[in-house]
C-alpha cells in the first residue's frame, strides 16, 4: 500500500495541485497503520508539499571537504534523523480547512502521525493559537503528548515557551520529553535557554545530553563554551561528537583548549570533529593541536586537520603543511595544496612549483590554483610549463593562474578546485 501511496504524494508535490483535506485525512489515516520507516517517507512527500524542505544536513555548497557535524537530534514519530524545515515554504497559505484536518490528528496514538500533524500546524497553523495548543499539551497527563507538545513549540519558535520548556527539560519523567524540549529550546535559540541546557549537559540520558549540546551550539553565545568542555569527558560518544561541533559552531577562541584536548579523543571521529571545530574557529592557536593530527594514525583525521589549517590562513602553518605536499596519499597532497593556496604565503611558491609535476593531475591542478591564489611572478616559469600538461584542467588552472598574476582577470576562465576527499566524523 505504501508505494502508491507515496506514489500519490509525489505527484501532488510535482505538479503542485491543491493540497485538500480530504488527501490528508486519507493519507494520514493511511499512516497510521505503516511502519515508521513508511511512514517517514510518506510524512516527507507529504509535509515537502509547496516547498516543505530541509533534512539534509550537509553543507553541498562547501567547495572543500568538510566533516558533516553530527546529526542535528530531531525528536519525531520513530523516523530517526527526518528533518521538515517547514520554515522555507515558499510563503502560500495554507488552507484553514487542511490545517484543521493535520489538527484532527494531533492526538493520535501513532506517534509518527501525530507529529507530522505537529510539525505542519507549529509552522503554518498561526503563532498564537498554535502556541497555546502545544503549551496545554507540553502539560498533558500522557508523556508521549508531552513529547509532541514540546515538538510543536519548537516549530512555533515563540519564546514565550522557553519557560515552560525549561521546566519540562529539568523536571520531566520522561527522555523522550526532556530531549524534545531540548531541541525545541535549540530551535528557538534565545540565550536566556543556556543555563537550563547547560544544567542539562548532565542528564542521566545520552540522548538528552546529545540534543541540549546540540541546542547550545545553535545559540551561539560564548557563555556556552564551559559547559560544552565539561561534555567532552561524557561517556557516550554521541555526546562528545555533538559537544564538540557546537563549539566549533560558536566559533570563540576560549573553546580552543578544550578542543585541544579532544583532539587527544580515543575515538577518531571526535578527533576529527576537533579539528574541524578548530577549523571553523579560525584561530592561530589552533595551528599546534592541528598539526599533531597531521601524525595521526587515521587518514580522515590528517585530512580534516590539513583542511583546518587551510581555514585559519596563517602562515604558521606552512612549514607542516610543505610536509604534508609530499605525502604518500595523493588526496593529502590535493588538500596541502589547497591550503597552501588559502594561506597566500609566498614562502610555498618554490614547493608548490615542484607539486606542479606531481604524478597525480590533481595535485598539479591544485598546485597551480594555489601559485594563482599566492599571486608571486616567481611561479611565471613552473605556470608556464604547466601551460603544456596533458590534463586539461591542469592547463586551465595554469592559464588562470597567470592571469592572477599579471592582474589580469578573464571571465571566461574559472577555476574550481574540489578535491576527491571524502571526510566522515
Amino acid at each position: 500500500m505504501i508505494v502508491p501511496l507515496l506514489a500519490s504524494l509525489l505527484l501532488v508535490a510535482q505538479t503542485r495541485a491543491p493540497l485538500d483535506s480530504a488527501t490528508v485525512t486519507r493519507v494520514l489515516n493511511q499512516l497510521r497503520t505503516t511502519d515508521s520507516t513508511a511512514c517517514a517517507l510518506a510524512g516527507e512527500a507529504l509535509t515537502n508539499y509547496g516547498g516543505f524542505g530541509g533534512w539534509n544536513h550537509s553543507d553541498p555548497g562547501m567547495p572543500m571537504p568538510q566533516p558533516m557535524p553530527t546529526p542535528m537530534p530531531m525528536p519525531g514519530g520513530g523516523i530517526g534523523d527526518f528533518h521538515i524545515n517547514m520554515h522555507e515554504w515558499g510563503g502560500r497559505k495554507m488552507d484553514p480547512a487542511v490545517l484543521r484536518a493535520f489538527r484532527a490528528f494531533i492526538r493520535d496514538d501513532n506517534r509518527c502521525v501525530r507529529n507530522i500533524a505537529a510539525r505542519v500546524i507549529g509552522n503554518r497553523g498561526g503563532r498564537s493559537e498554535s502556541y497555546e495548543l502545544f503549551l496545554g499539551m507540553l502539560v498533558d497527563a500522557r508523556a508521549d503528548f508531552r513529547e509532541t507538545g514540546a515538538l510543536g513549540l519548537g516549530e512555533v519558535e515563540d519564546s514565550r515557551a522557553i519557560n515552560p520548556l525549561a521546566n519540562a527539560l529539568s523536571n520531566d519523567d520522561s527522555p523522550a520529553v526532556r530531549m524534545t524540549a531540548a531541541w525545541a529550546l535549540g530551535e528557538i535559540e534565545e540565550k536566556v535557554a543556556i543555563d537550563p541546557l547547560a544544567r542539562a549537559l548532565k542528564d542521566r540520558a545520552p540522548e538528552v545530553r546529545r540534543t541540549a549540546a546540540w541546542a547550545l551550539g545553535e545559540i551561539e553565545d560564548a557563555r556556552a563554551v564551559g559547559p560544552l568542555s565539561t561534555a567532552l569527558d561524557d561517556q557516550s560518544i554521541e555526546v562528545r561528537l555533538t559537544a564538540v561541533w557546537a563549539l566549533g559552531e560558536i566559533e570563540n577562541e576560549s573553546a580552543v583548549q578544550p578542543l585541544t584536548t579532544a583532539t587527544r579523543d580515543r575515538d577518531p571521529r571526535v578527533r576529527q570533529q576537533a579539528a574541524w571545530a578548530l577549523g571553523e574557529i579560525e584561530k592561530a592557536a589552533g595551528i599546534a593541536p592541528l598539526e599533531a593530527l597531521l601524525r595521526d594514525p587515521v587518514a580522515d583525521v590528517r585530512r580534516t586537520a590539513i583542511w583546518a589549517l587551510g581555514e585559519i590562513e596563517d602562515g604558521g602553518a606552512v612549514p607542516a603543511l610543505l610536509v604534508t605536499l609530499k605525502d604518500s596519499d595523493p588526496e593529502v597532497r590535493v588538500l596541502s595544496a589547497w591550503a597552501l593556496g588559502e594561506i597566500e604565503n609566498a614562502t610555498a611558491v618554490e614547493p608548490l612549483l615542484d607539486a606542479l609535476r606531481d604524478s597525480d593531475e590533481d595535485v598539479r591542478a591544485t598546485a597551480a590554483w594555489a601559485l594563482g591564489e599566492i599571486e608571486s611572478p616567481r611561479a611565471r616559469d613552473g605556470l608556464n610549463a604547466a601551460l603544456r600538461d596533458e590534463v586539461g584542467s591542469v592547463r586551465r588552472a595554469a592559464t588562470w593562474a597567470l592571469r592572477q598574476i599579471e592582474d589580469d582577470d578573464d571571465p571566461d576562465i574559472n577555476v574550481h578546485v574540489h578535491p576527491h576527499v571524502k571526510v566522515k566524523p
